[in-house]
């Protein structure tokens, strides 16, 4: 019988499972996920898995990864420092589907090139331009995207400009036709620069994590885990990274149906960084047609159609001191735990809350905490970020110690965001320390760094909360409030009918809210979801009972709920998906637009023939790289018309082909 190993790497814990012929659970491990290497974390959880099971790593004949590493990159905006070659569009386009925002100062060129709509080039490719762009460039990068003007109706340019880079800089390439067949030229070009800034950091995790199985004895080959729920080859994961967006919580629907056998429900998964809900329909999760949203972004990715939120038992506190009462929101960053934080520097951060509890007046940098990541990319630092990482060196320094005028704020935020410098600061788990709900971590460090958030002052001069336990019970209470709003939100979002609104709004309104409370008056008010929620992640336990409660639904945690990602890791199914489209330049003219460039027809069925026996031998081939085994090709068609002079005209043709099996296992 074929043992397999499923691990997840979340933003707090890494965890590590192993199922026997895919029915019985064997053995779960935890471990605190290693931010500076995360593969130190996934070997300490597949070292503690065998053990507490008494298998030999020999016996696995099929390791797969999940990852939220992707997915909590975009959210909390992290990532290499990429270029952009972006070729026959013009500058204002780059406005379009957030493409500046997701470029955040890094560089690009508008240049001109690019093909029409049928696929004839429209401008010549102007080489020179990004002969002299990749030069200017080529150090202070770690990778290229490129997005030409309809390059998945010709992708020549795209191919060419593709080559330059290689020849002239060396570093990776992402070229958008390769990562979609879709038009929107925009949205491609979006998707190629987030993928072209994971690169590195999916390649780095897959490379080390390889390395860590080798040094256990395990042999078998590693699987990752896709933004749909599907499982590709490691190799693949490196070289669309991207498709990795939204694997973790990907893999955890797929967990929760195989550990509740739930036909309909959302599914709420909370992890260290972000919470993600999706809804299981008929026992499977929906594929979101306008492609895989994280955070801000729209991408162009085929993935579960998912809501995820910067929320999660590390999100960063953020005292509210604006209005007579003040309050607090929790993320969307993530920031380290002072109770985990203490555990690794115990003296000095108990020195320092010591210190700052003396002090008769609040800091604004009160129990907050700043240290450097070893190993990070630090390409294209401005000077400022230069002299913050100097004086942070490779020691752990409260965060006023390093901050020392207004305006390096803004550099610190950026390393922070380019992940080559962390900080710690209060969050929930500190609250649930301070609560008595669990007690992994130290609990004296998270109360002394809610005692001086409590201090803090409102408008009215009162303090926000008069002791730690008060401000724990407001943080937890907070979290309880944004989780409601995330599943309400979803809820109006995946209804049949609409309310007059976007999800947001119809969430926050009086009438939802008040329902949720039962308001009884001259009116009665209910209102709530009507679906189970399965909630999933290690403190679901904690926090998930008093979020039933509130928008009044079942609420079903699972046995193995805390390692419902590594489970989903391991229980999928390998599926290819290509689609490729026929179109006509011109009367009786069929054209087959293809990866080597367009080819023509004179009858419609020879080019849609042509076209599904290239998708076909293409899903096949890759499902096999993949690792998948019995496969099966299913085929979707779509052919559109229009009616000109009472007669039904061709205008398009578009052919979709899944290769689908089982993962194919080693003997063990």
């Amino acid at each position: 019988m074929a043992l397999v190993l499923g691990v997840d790497t979340g933003g707090t814990y890494t965890d590590a499972v192993l199922i026997r012929d895919e029915t019985d659970v064997i053995a779960t491990a935890k471990s605190l996920t290693t931010r500076a290497d995360l593969a130190i974390g996934i070997g300490k959880a597949v070292s503690s898995v065998l053990e507490g099971s008494g298998c030999q790593a020999a016996e696995i004949s099929m390791a797969s990864l999940s990852t939220t590493l992707a997915t909590n990159a975009l959210v909390e905006g992290q990532g290499g420092r990429v270029g952009l070659i972006y070729i026959g569009f013009r500058e204002r386009d780059l406005a379009a589907h957030g493409l500046r925002d997701a470029l955040n100062g890094d560089p690009y060129l508008v240049c001109e090139g690019g093909h029409d709509h049928a696929g004839a080039e429209a401008k010549p490719l102007d080489e020179a331009a990004i002969t002299a762009f990749l030069r200017a460039h080529q150090g202070g990068v770690s990778g290229f995207a490129v997005a030409a003007q309809f390059a998945t109706r010709n992708p020549a340019h795209e191919l060419r400009a593709a080559a330059l880079v290689s020849e002239i800089s060396g570093v990776p390439i992402s070229s958008s036709h390769q990562l979609s067949a879709r038009l929107n030229g925009p949205k491609r070009a979006l998707t190629a620069v987030l993928n072209a800034r994971l690169i590195g950091m999916i390649d780095r995790l897959i490379g080390r994590a390889e390395d860590q199985l080798t040094a256990l004895g395990v042999t078998a080959p590693l699987m990752v885990v896709r933004g749909d729920g599907a499982l590709i080859s490691a190799e693949q994961a490196r070289a669309r990274p991207i498709e990795t967006i939204l694997s973790g919580p990907a893999a955890s629907i797929v967990g929760a149906r195989w550990l509740t056998g739930a036909d309909r429900a959302l599914v709420s998964d909370i992890g260290g960084t972000t919470t993600d809900i999706a809804v299981l329909q008929n026992g499977k999760p929906t594929i979101d047609p306008a492609g895989a949203k994280v955070g801000p972004y729209r991408t162009m990715v085929e993935a579960v159609k998912m809501r995820t939120t910067g929320l999660g038992g590390d999100s960063e506190v953020r005292v509210l001191v604006e209005g007579l009462t003040g309050g607090i929101e929790l993320g969307p960053r993530r920031v380290v735990p002072i109770s985990l934080f203490a555990r690794e520097a115990a003296d000095m951060v108990h020195d320092t809350l010591d210190l700052q509890l003396r002090n008769a007046v609040p800091g604004d940098h009160d129990a907050r905490f700043v240290r450097a990541l070893p190993g990070q990319a630090q390409k294209g630092l401005a000077p400022r970020e230069e002299v913050l990482l100097e004086r942070i060196g490779s020691d752990v320094h409260p965060l006023g110690h390093i901050l020392r005028a207004r305006i390096e704020g803004s550099a610190l935020n950026r390393l922070i965001e380019r992940g080559i410098v962390q900080i710690a600061g209060i969050t929930p788990s500190d609250a649930s320390h301070v609560l008595g709900k669990t007690s992994d971590w130290d609990t004296g460090a998270a109360k002394k760094a809610l005692r001086l958030i409590a201090r803090k002052r409102t408008g009215s001069g009162n303090a926000l909360a008069p002791n730690a336990d008060v401000m724990a019970q407001m943080i937890i209470d907070q979290l309880t409030h944004q989780t409601v709003l995330a599943l309400l939100e979803t809820g109006f979002a995946e209804e049949a009918e609409t309310f007059g609104g976007s999800p947001k709004d119809l969430a926050r309104h009086a009438l939802m809210q008040r329902g949720l409370s039962q308001h009884r008056n001259l009116l009665r008010v209910d209102s709530g979801l009507n679906v189970p929620v399965v909630g999933l992640g290690a403190s679901a336990h904690s926090y998930y009972p008093a979020v039933g409660l509130a928008v009044g639904a079942e609420v079903i945690l699972p046995e193995h709920a805390n390692v419902a990602n590594a489970i989903g890791a391991v229980v999928g199914r390998v599926t290819m998906r290509r689609s490729g489209t026929v179109t006509t330049p011109g009367e009786g003219k069929y054209r087959v637009h293809l990866d080597e460039g367009p080819q023509d027809f004179t009858t419609q069925d020879d080019a849609i023939a042509l076209l599904e026996k290239i998708l076909r031998s293409q899903t096949r081939d890759q499902a096999v790289a993949a690792g998948a085994a019995d496969i099966q090709i299913t085929v979707e068609k779509e052919v559109r018309t229009a009616g000109v002079e009472a007669r039904e005209v061709f205008v398009e043709a578009v052919i979709t082909v899944s290769a689908t099996g089982r993962p194919r296992v080693a003997d063990a």
